[in-house]
């Protein structure tokens, strides 16, 4: 049902398109233009003094407009080696033009391609951009100056005004790429966010009753039975929070939008599986969400919160540390505390427990020992990947271990930090 839905708000989105209509009235356009500049040298023909150039130029310019209209039918199949080729022709056809022998194509009149090579423009503009549109266009600017020999305000004018159509509906377009982006965005969480309500209530109707059934009886019973409850328990806190929390891996947004796929969904068979293979941003939640539990209580933004694909990996290592730490010393009833804060410059971690504090000089101690859970396993991660780690811990009254990585990667890796325990007041529970 899920994948239904999402296939439905997908195919909407492609629908919705606005540079494919764009792509088919460039197709027109070309057809149109070609038929005119053959009707202007038919007018003409008497007044050229070498006809046989033009007509030659026209029999090449006919098959290529015809043959290459798939080309322009998308950006998928519009490639760069078309669009320089496309371009090459208009510029010979400029070039051509007193070559043919024909005076007003020198004196101010149109060339033998005419307002056909506005549609060469065009094509560089839908593919790439403003960018690509003001490269084409200083191109044909310079041809048409060369073979008229000198500037004049008729070519300015022309050059003008292909120049700023090319570079507005070029940035248009790219206004419009980045609109579906957003819409394609927004449909995908709309529909991520349906089904994760429609399975919350399926959950809560099921296996939510069950589990609190089981742990009820557990308890009553006692004995092995009382086990089974607890483990019950916890199970249905930990479903409890992951249904809440709603951490669903996040589709990207193809950038390619020019290829005909708005949304490279996470069913798309060439997406990649795991982001740390293209190096792409990672959401830091969905790693860390697996620790709540019945005594683990999980707290994190409503938005993602990205870091890079090793600093996340590691930061969440460092966090697995810290609560591995909390179950050795502070006990099995001990309560620890997950929050997740987003930054603007970094994110920030903090692990705490209510558990009975470390001594002082008890973690020195420890590393005196060759015990290096703290150091290598907590502090050597974050400094790995240029971030810092803080302990704070006052004896009867818990630990808290805070994790802060930047952002953005440390020029240099950090100088080791020793995590040195401070009497400092702990943040209310």
């Amino acid at each position: 049902m899920g994948n239904s839905a999402n296939t439905v708000r997908r195919e909407r989105v492609v629908r919705m398109s606005v540079e494919q209509p764009l792509w088919r009235a460039l197709m027109g356009y070309r057809v149109l233009t070609m038929l005119y500049a053959i009707g202007l040298f038919a007018s003409a023909y008497e007044v050229y003094e070498r006809p046989w150039v033009a007509i030659g130029y026209f029999v090449v310019l006919v098959v290529w407009t015809l043959a290459t209209l798939p080309q322009v039918s998308g950006a998928r199949r519009c490639t760069k080696r078309f669009l320089t080729a496309d371009l090459t022709v208009a510029v010979v056809g400029i070039l051509l033009s007193p070559v043919a022998g024909h005076d007003r194509a020198v004196t101010g009149g149109s060339t033998l391609p005419s307002i056909w090579t506005a549609g060469a423009v065009l094509a560089w503009a839908l593919k790439g951009g403003w960018r690509w549109a003001a490269s084409a266009s200083v191109l044909i600017g310079v041809a048409n100056v060369i073979q008229r020999g000198a500037f004049s305000r008729s070519t300015i004018h022309n050059v003008l005004l292909v120049c700023i159509a090319s570079i507005a509906i070029g940035y248009v377009v790219e206004v419009a790429r980045a609109s579906e982006r957003t819409l394609a965005r927004a449909l995908e969480i709309e529909a991520a966010t349906r089904e994760r309500e429609r399975l919350a209530r399926d959950i809560h109707d099921s296996v939510l009753q069950v589990l609190a059934m089981v742990q009820r009886r557990g308890s009553a019973l006692g004995g092995e039975a009382a086990e089974l409850g607890r483990l019950a328990g916890e199970q249905e806190i930990a479903l409890r929070t992951l249904v809440a929390g709603g951490l669903t891996p996040t589709s990207r947004v193809s950038e390619d939008a020019a290829q005909g796929a708005v949304v490279r969904a996470l069913d798309d068979p060439a997406a990649p599986e795991d982001p740390a293979d293209t190096g792409e941003p990672r959401d830091l939640r969905p790693l860390l969400a697996g620790h709540a539990g019945a005594r683990v209580t999980f707290s994190e933004p409503g938005t993602p919160v990205l870091l890079a694909p090793a600093a996340a990996r590691e930061l969440a290592a460092a966090v697995s540390a810290a609560l591995d730490n909390v179950r050795r010393h502070a006990g099995e009833d001990a309560h620890a505390w997950i929050l997740v804060e987003d930054e603007p410059d970094a994110v920030v971690v903090t692990v705490r427990d209510d558990g009975p504090g470390i001594p002082e000089g008890r973690l020195a101690q420890a590393e005196g020992e060759g015990r290096l859970g703290v150091a290598q396993s907590i502090r050597g991660r974050l400094r790995d990947i240029g971030g810092t780690a803080e302990l704070i811990s006052v004896p009867g009254q818990g630990t808290e271990v805070e994790l802060t990585v930047p952002k953005q990667p440390a020029p240099k890796l950090l100088a080791p930090k020793t995590l040195v325990p401070k009497k400092l007041v702990p943040k209310k529970k």
